[in-house]
């Protein structure tokens, strides 16, 4: 069992369920430092400060990301840090996508208390907790295991990148955004094409998209 010196993180947008899951961990572990993360950006800050982090609950859709945008950054940048995904989209296939993203578990959030504390337990012990009978071969796709293998060659700053141009930001906005160079953007671009092995920054989008379930947004512009 996990250590009096357990350090976890909640991202959730929504205060109420961020409290209801501290309630859950802290009922498992009663001195855990928990911190609280609202949007994307507050979790990648607090990660950046402080990454000695042991378990990451982590929403799929939140300010900052959408799909499993977030998860593929987060498996991408923070490979040590194991993450739950605790979410209201529950079926088949998305449980499926969030282990095949690399996710340590799946717990939906319409459960209450009593199961995030098993859950919960069970993930710290190292085990990967799923709902009871979840049935991992539905949506099965062979196009998307494709697509999906893919995207996970991505770096993490080219997710960040392909997040944005999601969002229909520009290079120019992108490289702001990142404190980096508009040719270090067209330069993440590039690859992103071709790890995709697509032609166009919109069919980038469009193939996230896929992946994605369709959470991942398309509103990319037609300028550079």
């Amino acid at each position: 069992m996990a250590t009096a010196t357990t350090h976890l993180v909640i991202a959730d947008d929504h205060p109420l369920f961020r409290n209801a899951l501290r309630q859950a961990v802290a009922s498992v572990l009663s001195e855990a430092v928990i911190d609280e993360a609202g949007s994307f950006d507050d979790l990648t800050a607090l990660l950046e400060k402080d990454s000695e982090v042991d378990l990451v609950l982590l929403d799929l859709t939140m300010p900052g990301i959408s799909g499993f945008s977030g998860l593929i950054y987060l498996r991408a940048q923070y490979p040590a840090i194991p993450v739950v995904i605790v979410s209201a989209s529950d079926d088949g296939a998305t449980i499926r996508r969030s282990l095949d993203f690399g996710a340590s578990g799946f717990i939906p959030k319409r459960f209450g208390v009593d199961v995030l504390r098993d859950a919960i337990m069970k993930v710290m012990d190292g085990e990967i907790w799923l709902p009871p009978d979840t049935d991992l071969a539905a949506g099965a796709d062979p196009e998307m295991t494709k697509l999906r293998d893919r995207l996970v060659t991505l770096t993490p700053q080219q997710v960040r990148v392909l997040m944005m141009l999601s969002q229909g930001l520009l290079n120019k906005q992108i490289a702001y955004e990142l404190g980096v160079s508009e040719a270090t953007i067209k330069a993440h671009v590039s690859a992103i094409l071709q790890k995709l092995g697509v032609e166009s920054r919109t069919q980038a989008v469009i193939a996230a998209a896929k992946i994605a379930g369709s959470a991942w947004r398309q509103d990319v512009p037609t300028g550079k």
